[in-house]
């Protein structure tokens, strides 16, 4: 029996979650190995090199995109420059299942900045799911001495950056292709990590070492190309939700890979901030169907 548009969609959305949970995991056993720039910047070669041939293979690479989409795609690649180096210095440091827990709001500080800089609608109970789910990301990241550090900051930081990469993403023109909106970004962060290593002491690259990177690399591939595929097939609001499976991948990687696994106050605000972003996302496919009902036309009766 052929699998529904919406199957392969989520399908292919919890595989984009798990390749790039995975890459983020041989990320972090890097950190013993490799300065921060020199690790971004030596992935960013090869996802930069692969991000350009497939921009060119599909022949989507525009040059001739207006000036205001190259100065968006410009903020969104600033954007990623700074997501990249805040998510990898907490990546280096913060327990690899609290910061992807962490990184659950996202969906909902979209929300919350769409409604605000582009005058999307969000009504009181969206609105009530947001607050709440800040909650979530309280028990999480824990103000105070003890749970509130430098690398929840940098958590908390790479939520920001993603929200603007996103908000910019929307502003841009449907002409321009997301291929290639992905390569400008990818190059971005990787002349910054370039000139940031140039500070650093580099590291030798040993054969394990280089194992590492080549999985990480493999991995980032794969979930560019399954987050492509899943926004291609299927309905936004019916695969958008699946992204929430990358926290289930965290803490089971978490727990092989690194011997480490939240405590209950973790799980609990994590538990949280995905109900809540389900239930936005529950919210805006309402609304979007109450929106086409009112604005299609009627038939006179016979």
């Amino acid at each position: 029996m052929p699998l529904s548009e919406n199957t392969k969609g989520a399908l292919l959305m919890t595989a984009s979650m798990a390749a790039f949970t995975v890459n983020d995991a041989f990320m972090k056993l890097l950190a013993a190995d490799l300065p921060l720039f020199q690790a971004i910047f030596l992935r960013g070669v090869g996802t930069t090199l692969f991000l350009v041939g497939l921009t060119l293979w599909f022949g989507q690479m525009r040059l001739s995109a207006s000036r205001r989409d190259w100065g968006l795609m410009l903020v969104r690649a600033v954007s990623e420059m700074f997501g990249a180096f805040f998510f990898i210095s907490a990546l280096f440091h913060m327990d690899f299942a609290n910061l992807s827990a962490i990184l659950q709001a996202l969906p909902l500080v979209v929300t919350l900045a769409g409604a605000l800089f582009l005058g999307e609608s969000v009504g009181w109970r969206r609105m009530a799911a947001i607050l709440i789910g800040f909650a979530g990301v309280m028990l999480i990241v824990r103000p105070g001495p003890d749970g509130f550090t430098l690398d929840a900051i940098y958590g908390l930081a790479t939520v920001l950056c993603v929200t603007v990469r996103d908000i910019v993403s929307r502003m841009m023109s449907p002409a321009v292709p997301s291929l290639m909106v992905a390569a400008v970004s990818a190059l971005g962060v990787t002349l910054f990590a370039g000139a940031g290593s140039a500070f650093e002491t580099w590291a030798p690259v040993t054969l394990p070492i280089a194992l590492k990177l080549l999985g990480a690399m493999v991995f980032v591939f794969g979930g560019y190309l399954f987050s492509v595929s899943a926004m291609r097939v299927g309905d936004l609001a019916f695969v958008a939700p699946f992204r929430y499976t990358s926290l289930i991948v965290a803490l089971v990687v978490g727990a092989l890979v690194f011997g480490t696994f939240p405590d209950w106050l973790t799980l609990s605000g994590a538990a949280i901030v995905v109900a809540t972003g389900l239930f936005t996302l529950y919210r805006e496919r309402l609304t979007r169907r109450a929106t086409l009902a009112s604005t299609a036309p009627r038939h006179p009766e016979t």
